[in-house]
């Protein structure tokens, strides 16, 4: 059986119970984490172990990306000037409708090697555009092809209707699709890509689409999660209708939720709803301020997400970081409101926001006893921190040093079930530059693609 050892690591373990090591050693034996204390010892086994010199590195649990859509990744910063409401226009009902199966494979597999590269190590792949079997298969198979761990939530499309054709919320979930995903590629539930759905909601379909698409979630035991935010609501009352009807609760997951009235907000923080925040293109693209405050007042934890690739960078700390310093700011300003003066300390310390992108991330998906943590037992999953560079030396708060000053050029290496996946500070992926070349090709297609049919229209 393969074993690691990384010796003499400060190590940040997001578990209570194991605490933060200021030196520690980290044991991973085949695809788990089975000890991790201030020093382990081999004895017999020594020689049949790889040693990892941790000294002058911080060690963390893999990072979570709670929310994005990878399939956008051929269009880097192609929708950086857009609103909401033009992204909904031109990317929805414009650029979408012209990916071909090939256009998917290679953004998803592109886009999860860059989260690797950025220390993710479970991605949630948000798949709206869909519009045939293919299309999702090519997906799932970048996803398989790059190794990350991934939930992948398959959703649909949102084209402009054809004449005669129903628009998108009116048209429930295929089932059929569903139980195909099921019985092939996504079969196994504790396996490296899991299925999820990623569906409409009321505030984006009919209530009988909604309520049709919360049951399927609930029958086949699968988080449905959905966008909640962006203009007024297609359901009135959506939500209210579907508590009343018992399917609102855990294994809910809800993404922005920028414009939830706080009664409402209530209900489903006691139902167990789960809240994915996608704080910097939230405020990028008009959606609202994020809703991290509302729910720590609540005593829940946000989970984060990147987003869109078509608008920002794909750097999952970038979006801790931006969650937390405009909670701060919120807070400061009400606190100036209400005395004249900044609160006497921090509102929110930074580990707050490591649990936000770690064990929170797996609390969400529902996999905390496997995933989110450096817990003997757990999946190995982690990431090393390079601490002497010099961005990142010295450090006081090995927690802070990672929350507020670290970046994808301090990822050295990324372990997921224990395989390494980047060594070094590079990531160990075949045949890169060709991928970039395919991704750039794909992208400029798809952009030439959609002006020759404005330009025809």
């Amino acid at each position: 059986m393969r074993r690691t050892l990384i010796k003499s690591a400060t190590v940040i373990s997001m578990d209570d119970a194991v605490g933060d090591l200021s030196s520690g050693d980290v044991l991973v034996e085949g695809s788990r984490i089975v000890d991790v204390r201030p020093s382990i010892e081999l004895g017999s086994g020594a020689a049949e172990t790889e040693i990892v010199d941790g000294a002058g590195r911080i060690v963390i649990p893999g990072l979570i990306n709670a929310h994005m859509h990878t399939w956008q990744t051929g269009l880097r910063g192609y929708a950086a000037n857009w609103t909401l409401l033009e992204y909904f226009r031109r990317m929805h009902a414009g650029l979408a409708t012209v990916f071909r199966p090939e256009d998917i494979h290679i953004a998803t597999l592109v886009g999860a090697l860059n989260q690797i590269n950025h220390g993710v190590t479970t991605l949630v792949d948000w798949c709206h555009n869909n519009p045939t079997p293919d299309h999702t298969d090519a997906a799932v198979r970048g996803l398989i092809e790059s190794g990350i761990r991934a939930a992948f939530f398959h959703g649909s499309p949102k084209p402009e209707p054809k004449p005669g054709e129903p628009h998108f919320s009116e048209i429930p979930h295929p089932r059929r699709e569903v139980e195909r995903l099921l019985a092939g590629p996504l079969a196994d539930r504790d396996g490296l890509v899991t299925l999820g759905l990623a569906i409409l909601g009321p505030h984006y379909s009919t209530l009988d689409v909604a309520m049709h698409d919360f049951r399927l979630a609930r029958e086949f035991n699968l988080i449905a999660s959905m966008h909640q935010g962006g203009g007024p609501a297609k359901t009135p009352g959506g939500w209210e209708k579907l508590i009343e009807a018992g399917l609102v609760g855990a294994g809910v997951n809800v993404v922005h939720g920028n414009d939830l009235p706080d009664d409402l907000l209530d209900r489903m923080v006691d139902l167990g709803v789960s809240f994915s925040v996608t704080p910097e293109n939230e405020m990028i693209q008009g959606h609202g301020f994020p809703i991290t405050g509302r729910l720590l007042k609540r005593g829940v934890r946000p989970t984060i997400g990147v987003d869109l690739e078509s608008v920002l960078a794909g750097d999952l700390l970038s979006a801790a970081r931006v969650a937390l310093s405009m909670q701060r700011a919120l807070d400061n300003a009400e606190s100036r409101k209400a005395s004249g003066t900044i609160p006497p300390t921090t509102t929110i310390p930074v580990r707050e926001a490591l649990r936000w992108i770690t064990t929170e991330g797996a609390r969400m998906l529902g996999r905390e006893r496997q995933i989110g943590s450096l817990t003997p037992g757990k999946l190995a999953d982690l990431v090393i921190i390079n601490a002497t560079d010099l961005n990142l030396v010295p450090v006081h708060d090995p927690v802070a040093t990672v929350v507020m000053q670290a970046s994808l050029a301090n990822i050295e290496a990324v372990m997921i079930g224990g395989a390494w996946k980047k060594r070094n500070g590079r990531l160990l992926a075949e045949g890169l530059e060709t991928k970039k070349e395919l991704l750039a090709q794909s992208g400029r297609r798809l952009v030439q693609d959609i002006e020759r049919q404005r330009r025809a229209a």
